[in-house]
């Protein structure tokens, strides 16, 4: 049974993206219509962990609820007309942009009706919007059904009219009055009161108690207006967009500064290490004690990165001491919100590092970038690694090696531990990238967390699996450790430009490892289920040790600078 509905959902999923693509390429369709019905029944084929509750009719899924709004701009359950554009000069008129909690994306609500959504990092992110927002047309048609009487011309029940009494806010409400509305929404919502309690506390703050009642009451009203045909609710997809995506437009910019800041400082020609990861632990396990007065020991100090990651005040200091000792640093304004930093090792202190020992003698320069999403690692990673021009010379990058670092879901295990690949599958397709990882199982024995190896599968999108495709990938010979988004990518890229293009030498070596933000076949610890806090400050910082000490060994190898 397992098999014939992973077969399913593999089918479901590459016919939701050709779907998708198709649209993208039309350029609009209205979600109330037959092309957003198709999406939508394809959507509740794979049935996604991450959306709970979704294909349950009298139901609303509440923790899916809060993790699509934390990636979409605020008020957008309040618009009908939703357009998808580039970086098309927005910021140039007077209107403020909206930036999503959990997703760094520029937003603009253009009047009461139309949200503007730009889109910098490719397709992927456009699926991810989509899918999003199909989750978010079925949980608001529910919100219809239930709250309307459908036969007798969409007359409203009698929890809808409380509903708008609170969201209207014409009356003041007691605390009792509140209460009964919320039993009367928990009602609706086919929730407990507890449950609903609970969700009205995480949506709402002091300035906006009542979100929960507003987000519900704007779904239904909006999915009444289409349903009536009074305003039907549409996507559009700009036409600059349509003409930038695919075409590296954003990461050959992006590149291009890279390596012009690399030559303005005459480090183009010196040994290069990549690393994709977060903007801190790099620069923090090299710069941190030194930055803060505090001796090394033989023990590296989680709870002092933990106490950085935990206060602005500590990561300012090491910031500032960091671009006082020479680091780089590269804020992005190519649009591909990816940020830069560029060390030059020959002028980097180790010896009150967890490195001291390594006795390093080279002069290699490290390059961290931030995260890429989805099919723009392979952009960004394709376009870094070609030769570039500087005048009128060109001059081939001479990179070492590649490191790959993030957070992945993890299949075998539980939030914080580690996973490390020996290759990636590129799902929905007979894609395969197997390497030579220099990360090995052994280099993570711990007493707290444990570590697994083997192959990972690159998704077309964290929010499409469900627990059979999960268990197929498992269980089966395929024997999958985990799920990312990205390693396929960047591994297609890294093979292209090593093996094929020769841009870069062949020799390099690559890392590639990743913490489990979350285990979706594990009830209650999908990524709905919230962030790891600082339970993923160890597992970060003992694979970014780990990357280092491969980084620092390669450089022993090379004669000591005179």
């Amino acid at each position: 049974m397992t098999n014939s509905r992973a077969r399913e959902t593999t089918e479901a999923i590459e016919r939701l993206y050709i779907s998708m693509r198709h649209l993208f390429y039309r350029g609009f369709f209205k979600p109330g219509g037959v092309s957003g019905e198709s999406i939508r029944s394809l959507l509740k084929t794979i049935n996604p962990e991450i959306y709970g509750t979704m294909n349950i009719p009298n139901k609303l899924e509440l923790d899916g609820l809060m993790y699509v709004l934390d990636r979409l701009p605020e008020g957008i359950e309040e618009c009908a007309f939703i357009h998808l554009t580039s970086d098309e000069g927005f910021d140039k008129g007077s209107f403020e942009p909206i930036v999503p909690k959990k997703r760094r994306r520029n937003c603009y609500r253009i009047d009461e009706h139309q949200m503007n959504i730009e889109v910098l990092l490719g397709r992927s992110e456009i699926y991810d919007i989509l899918t999003h927002l199909t989750f978010l047309f079925i949980e608001a048609d529910k919100v219809r059904n239930l709250a309307f009487l459908q036969d007798e011309n969409w007359k409203p029940t009698r929890a809808w009219k409380i509903i708008e009494d609170v969201v209207k806010g014409e009356k003041k409400f007691s605390r009792k009055e509140k209460e009964v509305a919320l039993i009367h929404l928990s009602s609706l919502m086919g929730r407990t009161f507890e449950e609903t309690l609970n969700a009205y506390n995480t949506f709402g703050d002091d300035e906006n108690p009542d979100r929960l009642f507003k987000i519900i009451y704007n779904l239904g009203k909006v999915s009444l207006e289409d349903a009536k045909q009074t305003r039907e609710r549409e996507i559009h997809f700009s036409a600059i967009l349509k003409e930038r995506v695919g075409h590296h437009y954003f990461g050959e910019k992006w590149a291009n500064k890279v390596k012009e800041v690399l030559f303005e400082n005459d480090l183009h020609m010196r040994p290069l290490h990549i690393i994709s990861a977060n903007m801190h632990s790099v620069k923090n396990m090299l710069y941190a004690n030194d930055a803060l007065k505090k001796k090394e020991h033989k023990e590296v100090d989680y709870k002092m990165y933990g106490d950085i990651s935990d206060k602005k005040e500590l990561r300012d200091k090491v910031s500032k001491y960091a671009l006082d000792e020479g680091l780089l640093y590269i804020n992005d304004k190519s649009g591909s919100n990816i940020d830069v930093q560029i060390i030059d090792l020959s002028k980097t202190e180790l010896k009150n590092t967890p490195f001291g020992h390594m006795k390093y003698a080279g002069d290699d320069v490290i390059l961290v970038f931030d995260y890429a999403f989805g099919e723009q690692a392979y952009e960004v990673m394709d376009e870094l690694l070609r030769p570039f021009e500087q005048k009128g010379e060109v001059y081939m990058m001479k990179v070492k090696s590649v490191s790959i670092m993030g957070k992945a879901g993890i299949l075998e295990g539980g939030k914080g531990d580690i996973m490390i690949p020996t290759s990636h599958i590129f799902e929905g397709t007979a894609d395969n990238y197997p390497f030579e990882n220099a990360l090995k199982l052994e280099d993570f024995k711990d007493d707290e967390l444990k570590a697994f190896e083997g192959t990972m599968i690159t998704v077309l999108g964290t929010s499409l699996q469900n627990r059979d495709i999960l268990s197929y990938f498992m269980h089966t010979s395929w024997k999958a450790i985990g799920l990312e988004m990205e390693g396929a990518h960047y591994q297609k890229a890294i093979q292209v430009a090593s093996k094929i293009r020769h841009h870069i030498a062949p020799d390099l070596f690559v890392c590639y490892a990743y913490y489990a933000s979350d285990n979706p076949l594990e009830t209650g610890s999908t990524l709905s289920s919230g962030g790891l806090g600082l339970t993923g400050v160890k597992p970060t910082y003992l694979i970014t040790q780990k990357i280092l000490e491969k980084i620092l060994d390669s450089g022993k190898k090379q004669s000591p600078k005179k």
